[in-house]
């Protein structure tokens, strides 16, 4: 049998032995590792969608020490009437994720095929929204059928009017969102478009809204001059 001080010296040679081999494998892992996009998903840094014949990219901010510093930092506001919404607020309409937006958008509102609603009040629009949205505030089609604008709204929409009677077969499927999971505008506005008569099955709901985008670090746009944020 070896000597006690033996074993402890060729166990000191062996661990010192890892070490380096650990320390010279280090550098080139940090790198690789700073290097790094914060992806979406595995594999998918960003997304690039035609919309209105401008080319806007989707993707995460790169900086991982990014933190908001608008309203969506808020964690708590007065209920009635801010409640948080049900997973599924209307039986027979779909609730969605952040990467059902993006496929929506990249697949269906692309190709003309569907619609990106934000149902916030223009103000809200206006200081920024996901890339690809129109703004429909909530607040007008509740006027319901004394509004003006719906029969230019439904139009918009692909639906078609024979007789005084909406035709919902051309009608584009619409994607709805708002502020967040404590927001109502959306639901409120799904609702007075189910009570025209608008398929549910033509309607998907982001529960997410604004709020869990940008959380995501998810990228939005000013309206009018298209720039990301």
């Amino acid at each position: 049998m070896l000597p006690v001080s033996h074993i402890t010296y060729k166990a000191i040679q062996a661990m010192k032995l890892h070490h380096i081999v650990f320390l010279s494998l280090l550098p080139p892992l940090l790198s690789t590792i700073s290097a790094s996009e914060v992806n979406i998903i595995k594999g998918l840094p960003y997304v690039d969608v035609d919309v209105d014949g401008k080319s806007i990219r989707i993707q995460r901010i790169q900086d991982v020490n990014h933190k908001l510093k608008n309203a969506y930092t808020k964690t708590s506001r007065a209920t009635p009437p801010f409640s948080i919404q049900p997973y599924q607020p209307i039986s027979g309409i779909e609730t969605v994720s952040e990467l059902d937006v993006i496929d929506f958008i990249k697949y269906e509102v692309s190709e003309n095929e569907g619609l990106l609603i934000d149902t916030r009040m223009p103000k809200w629009y206006k200081n920024g929204t996901i890339p690809g949205a129109l703004n429909m505030p909530f607040s007008i089609l509740a006027q319901e059928d004394k509004s003006p604008f719906i029969e230019q709204i439904f139009e918009l929409f692909g639906v078609e009017k024979e007789d005084n009677t909406w035709d919902f077969t051309t009608a584009q499927t619409l994607l709805i969102f708002d502020n967040g999971p404590w927001c109502q505008q959306g639901v409120y506005a799904m609702k007075h478009l189910v009570h025209l008569g608008y398929p549910k099955k033509k309607i998907r709901y982001y529960r997410g809204g604004l709020q869990f985008w940008q959380i995501l670090g998810l990228n939005i746009i000013t309206p009018n001059n298209k720039e990301e944020q």
